[in-house]
């Protein structure tokens, strides 16, 4: 073609190459965002910080005269704080559940005397149980993905979503920090481990989903729902409640482990993600919290395409506060693009700090109204402008009913898993007279009593030695005597994740005594009522079954499964190292 000719085509070419790319459509605003736009607007900029900032709360009611009321009446009518967090306080070394109309009745108060609805929260990751005495006492999440049957355990997790929802409701609660959706690849994770569905990434998905599903479906108890902890909790081996944990994973993995989950929970509507006190080289290169990184924030933004609220984890914490101060913690998470402010250790002094740094150019004023905008629309969606007050006449008609502590109890029998069965132990012989160890981390709790209340209602006259961390070596020794004299050791351990463990091992001389046990003259059925992981340091024990919980629902599953009143079903949801592999779980029919 001769060249004249190709000019038209070549300048045609260059013009079409030259076109900007289309702006995205902006996506169209629902009659909650634009509500709260309206409401924003009208705030002033320290209203605005304050609705960005969760305090946390015990659940108690006090005299109006009391110090403890003047805080909160600060807190809540005069800061205008935009929420409050139910979490457990402790006395005398045991921890200490609010009283679920006690909880009305302080919230009630608080309501009344917020400018704007205050959106409480709380953790429930096994329902209200978690943190209010009298609610349905489901087991840890791993219990449910033991579950042999993945449909059953699936419509077992909506099941608990649903009750978490109306019994939160119910109690003044609207915003449910939970399902985790750490994948739990760690043994040694001190924090997470059975706090999460297990290690398999496809089914934390699917359970995550399920739990969200469940949580949304009665549109009459409409709840918030969390993803956490995001970039992915599940593969450190340091408690970030202590220190700051390392997640040394690639952006490879990161996508095909510990994401998948929260793409899951994105995917089926989840309202809110929570970013952890954890650093990770592959999105951050800074040793910062993925907390105040606004890389992190970026990629549930951008990659992830996440348009709702964005939660720190609680900003007490150390592996936050080793590193930046109240003020600071604060003016670096707003910055990076969380629209919540979880229990910064000091509110006041943590929305002046905000405020400052927005006067002073810091933080764009921009920044605020996007969060706080969220925030409000999230209270209208629950319904809160209209109603926001807890009937406190109907609180003990929602918690704990008949249907849902059965089916507690039910998921509690199934996730019962039987890793080891030398010499066919399990189930115990009609005749035996087991005695029953119940080891303790803290001398003062109530685990294993079920476990004996159960144990001596089949065999009467059975022993019973509860021994703690406490105890040296020989006085735990000395405490069952001749284990030649029990036709069988039930040893029940109890080690679970929680904020103040640094190590998954059993406390003090715990340890060496259950390993001397499990080499003495009675045959020793180990049960972990804890973690599962831990199976694997006694090598000689002759049983081992795992619950994976220290709920009582599950003390009564392990007697009823030792004993072969229950037919034994549980599926390893881990690999137990040495032991035995993820899906593993010898079956056994009950006995006739």
């Amino acid at each position: 073609m001769h060249f004249r000719r190709l000019l038209p085509l070549a300048a045609a070419a260059f013009a079409f190459a030259a076109k900007p790319a289309p702006k995205p459509k902006p996506v169209p605003l629902s009659p909650e965002q634009r509500s709260a736009q309206l409401i924003v607007r009208r705030m002033s900029l320290r209203d605005q910080v304050a609705q960005m900032v969760v305090a946390g709360f015990h659940g108690d009611t006090f005299s109006r005269q009391s110090p403890e009321y003047r805080k909160f009446a600060h807190l809540v009518g005069d800061l205008h704080v935009g929420g409050l967090i139910l979490t457990n306080s402790s006395q005398y070394g045991l921890v200490r559940y609010a009283e679920p109309h006690a909880l009305g009745v302080f919230l009630n108060q608080m309501q009344k005397l917020a400018r704007m609805p205050l959106i409480v929260a709380s953790d429930f990751e096994r329902g209200a149980s978690m943190r209010v005495s009298g609610a349905t006492r489901f087991p840890y999440a791993m219990a449910f993905s033991a579950e042999s049957d993945p449909t059953l355990a699936e419509a077992d997790a909506r099941f608990e979503g649903l009750t978490a929802a109306r019994e939160a409701r119910a109690l003044g609660i609207h915003w449910i920090f939970a399902p985790v959706s750490d994948v739990n690849i760690n043994p040694d994770n001190p924090v997470i481990n059975l706090r999460s569905f297990g290690e398999d990434p496809e089914q934390v998905s699917r359970m995550v989903a399920a739990f969200i599903d469940g949580a949304h479906s009665d549109p009459q108890n409409r709840v918030l729902v969390t993803a956490k902890h995001f970039p992915g909790h599940g593969d450190t081996a340091v408690n970030s409640h202590v220190d700051l944990p390392q997640l040394s994973a690639t952006r490879e993995r990161l996508d095909a482990v510990e994401w998948k989950p929260f793409e899951a929970a994105i995917a089926h509507g989840v309202d809110s993600i929570m970013t952890a006190h954890m650093v990770a080289p592959a999105i951050e290169p800074q040793e910062i919290p993925a907390t105040v990184s606004s890389k992190v924030v970026e990629v549930l933004r951008e990659d992830l395409k996440f348009r709702d609220l964005i939660v720190t984890d609680a900003m007490d914490m150390q592996g936050l506060t080793r590193q930046f101060n109240n003020n600071e913690a604060a003016i670096r998470a707003v910055a990076a693009g969380d629209d919540v402010l979880l229990m910064p250790p000091d509110p006041e002094r943590a929305i002046r700090a905000v405020v400052g740094a927005v006067e002073s150019g810091r933080i764009p004023r921009v920044r605020i109204e996007q969060s706080v905008a969220r925030v409000v629309a999230a209270k209208i969606r629950l319904g809160l402008m209209k109603k926001k007050l807890v009937d406190l006449d109907a609180i003990a008609d929602e918690l704990d009913t008949p249907e849902a502590a059965e089916r507690a109890q039910q998921v509690s029998d199934r996730a019962v898993t039987l890793v080891k069965n030398v010499n066919s132990l399990v189930p115990l012989a009609r005749s035996s007279r087991p005695c029953l160890v119940v080891t303790r981390e803290v001398r003062v709790s109530a685990t294993g009593l079920r476990m004996a209340q159960e144990l001596q209602a089949r065999a009467p006259g059975s022993k019973v030695v509860v021994v703690d961390s406490s105890l040296p070596l020989p006085a735990l020794e000395a405490a069952l005597g001749d284990a030649s004299a029990c036709s069988a050791v039930i040893l029940e351990t109890s080690v679970t994740a929680s904020d103040t463990r640094t190590s998954m091992a059993m406390s003090g001389d715990l340890g060496m005594f259950a390993a001397r046990l499990t080499e003495g003259p009675a045959p020793v059925a180990l049960v972990s009522l804890g973690t599962p992981y831990l199976l694997a340091s006694f090598p000689k024990a002759a049983a081992m079954l795992a619950t994976f919980s220290p709920t009582v629902p599950s003390e009564i599953a392990a007697i009823k499964a030792l004993f072969g009143e229950i037919p034994i079903t549980g599926r390893l949801p881990v690999t137990i190292p040495g032991l035995a592999m993820r899906g593993e779980g010898i079956q056994l029919a009950p006995r006739p």
